[in-house]
């Protein structure tokens, strides 16, 4: 497998997007909500891409768009436009929906619950596959699973200032992980009664 697992600052990154379809729209909303710039050639833009910033060019202008980008998204249904924007894109990144292991990047299935994002990568064997796999893992992370998470983000600003040692801060993070009282607390929602619990924990 000669695929590595990455993720992408997408602020600010100029995104191309050959085609204007089902697939070019979904691309186009997941670059937009991370904050990328994005351009699209095709026919027509919802008011929905519109709103959140896209710009919509024609296909006469792939080579500046090409130019312009970052990143190329090749998600069209024409064929011949589609291998020669692959074609003028040498040294971009490349995202190719129609043949996604002839590109650079892949874009896989990917889903949020709170502050996780979870992606799944078949390498190309299985899209339905992924789409199953997705709906299994949205389905044990639990609630507790999400203040967790916060938890430990609260924790660890609070380490890094008053804790120098990693390993040391390491096994307070664990302590606290494995902490019955703080477990009764996430239990029961109580968010706040946890962070104070911990400053106290650490700072005495």
């Amino acid at each position: 497998m000669d695929w590595t697992s990455l993720y992408l600052k997408t602020s600010n990154l100029n995104v191309f997007i050959l085609g204007t379809g089902e697939v070019a729209t979904r691309r186009a909303n997941k670059f937009l909500d991370h904050g990328a710039n994005v351009r699209l050639a095709g026919n027509y833009l919802s008011d929905e891409l519109l709103e959140k910033g896209a710009e919509l060019y024609s296909t006469s202008d792939v080579d500046r768009l090409v130019e312009w980008s970052d990143l190329v998204v090749i998600a069209s249904g024409d064929e011949e436009m589609c291998e020669y924007v692959s074609e003028i894109s040498e040294g971009k990144f490349v995202n190719r929906a129609d043949f996604p292991l002839k590109g650079d990047i892949i874009v896989p299935t990917s889903f949020d619950i709170g502050d996780i994002e979870i992606s799944i990568f078949t390498n190309g064997k299985s899209p339905l596959m992924a789409r199953q796999l997705r709906k299994k893992i949205q389905s044990i992370i639990t609630e507790e699973d999400i203040l967790e998470i916060e938890l430990q983000s609260y924790a660890r600003s609070i380490l890094k200032e008053s804790v120098e040692d990693q390993k040391e801060r390491r096994d307070w993070l664990y302590k606290i992980f494995e902490d019955e009282k703080i477990n009764e607390f996430i239990e029961n929602s109580q968010i706040d009664d946890a962070k104070q619990y911990i400053d106290k924990m650490i700072r005495c």
